[in-house]
């Protein structure tokens, strides 16, 4: 009989159950891996709250979990024994979008926890290991785990092209929009205005470089953040709240001629701005969508300590606590959730 181990699926909204299933055995090309611990996104939250995201919708009970990093235990695979942080997206390597250079964009693209593909919320699992990176001493395993998050946040500030001196805002200052305001200060933004909806994250915000924080309350005028620029404006603008109240904030706050980075996801599948304002202003707007080849980076900025992640990792659970560590995501506790399972 093969040896059996705990996994962990979405059945229906909010209602996950752990179930006892075969561990995966050795597969060409690919490892297996003994997971060490898993962040919770707020895409597994569209998951857990609606029973999908975007216009995907859950039609299987599915494993969830892309942020994760393990301990390969394959003896057939050439990281045998490393500790790796693991790449979420399969691409196929062989699409127009792959060939140039655009795996994000794969027409066949595979990630774990969506879809049809089981992510990491289990014991085990067997993953290529051309996604495997393996994580320097240096770098624990719960910030191996959050390498994912940086690789998309890295993205977008690439996307957001942050010159030095450049007035940059962060709108949404979650885990994600965290690591985005300390991108931007490595990449010499002169000031960095944040808001966010709750109060202890504008304070992990000014601890990673933000000059001033906007808390967004419902009277809040958004005009603040256009005065606290002296009429001038922000450059760039990257929304990374998910909300609409956001992406027109990001809008009205830029300069002519600025760019805005759209990276949340929102709930609806919606996103709205005024266009005139936008029109009137030339603006550049981006939409993120993942990321591109940045594992190597992220790695090397969290080992030169350029990036913080362990600051923002301030939820701990045990894989038998999987209930209270999604309840306490979901209710926006602390910073980042993480659930350890080995």
């Amino acid at each position: 009989m093969a040896e059996k181990m705990r996994v962990l699926r979405l059945h229906h909204v909010g209602d996950m159950r752990m179930h006892a299933e075969s561990i995966p055995g050795s597969i060409p090309g690919q490892a297996v891996i003994k997971v060490s611990a898993v962040g919770i996104c707020g895409s597994d939250l569209h998951w857990f709250g609606s029973a999908g995201i975007g216009d995907a919708t859950l039609s299987r009970p599915l494993v969830l979990g892309h942020e994760f990093s393990g301990i390969v235990e394959d003896p057939h695979s050439d990281h045998n024994e490393q500790r790796v942080a693991v790449d979420p997206a399969i691409a196929c390597r062989e699409c127009e979008y792959c060939l140039d250079g655009k795996p994000n964009f794969c027409t066949r693209l595979h990630f774990a926890g969506h879809g049809e593909d089981d992510g990491a919320l289990q014991e085990y699992l067997a993953w290529p290991e051309r996604n495997l990176h393996v994580l320097p001493d240096l770098i624990s395993d719960e910030e191996g785990a959050l390498l994912e998050p940086l690789g998309v946040a890295l993205h977008a500030v690439d996307l957001g092209n942050i010159h030095p001196g450049d007035t940059v805002g962060v709108y949404g200052v979650g885990p994600i929009g965290l690591m985005i305001v300390q991108l931007a200060r490595f990449a010499g933004a002169g000031e960095i205005l944040v808001t966010d909806r709750l109060e202890h994250r504008l304070q992990a915000a000014y601890s990673f470089g933000a000059s001033r924080g906007f808390l967004v309350t419902e009277n809040w005028d958004q005009q603040e953040i256009w005065y606290a620029t002296q009429g001038k404006g922000v450059q760039v603008g990257i929304e990374a709240a998910g909300e609409n109240q956001a992406v027109e904030t990001a809008v009205m706050a830029a300069k002519p001629g600025g760019k805005v980075v759209l990276v949340g996801i929102p709930e609806n599948d919606q996103t709205a701005f005024t266009a005139s304002t936008a029109r009137r202003k030339g603006l550049t707007i981006k939409l993120s969508r993942r990321m591109q080849f940045a594992y190597p980076r992220a790695i090397q900025l969290v080992k030169d300590g350029v990036i913080d992640l362990q600051s923002i990792i301030t939820e701990r659970y045990s894989f038998s606590e999987y209930d209270l560590a999604f309840h306490a995501a979901s209710e926006r506790r602390g910073l980042k959730t993480i659930i350890k399972l080995n």
